[in-house]
């Protein structure tokens, strides 16, 4: 485990640290939910209509084995 000399030597440190350390889990989680929340509205987003066009032609040219 920690060295007793270490952890007193650093007992001054550890409340900061700590508490930098709670501030970027909290940043990160914030992160997260909103780069979540943004992929859940790319997902959700309707597919352009132009997109399916090509998909369209392309599945028809597929079964006719020409490119």
């Amino acid at each position: 485990m920690i060295d007793s000399s270490d952890s007193s030597r650093r007992k001054g440190a550890d409340k900061p640290g700590e508490a930098g350390l709670e501030e970027a889990r909290l940043r990160q989680q914030a992160i997260g939910v909103k780069l979540r929340h943004m992929f859940d509205e790319v997902v959700n987003e309707p597919v352009p209509d132009e997109f399916l066009e090509i998909l369209k032609r392309a599945d028809a040219k597929s079964p006719g084995g020409g490119s």
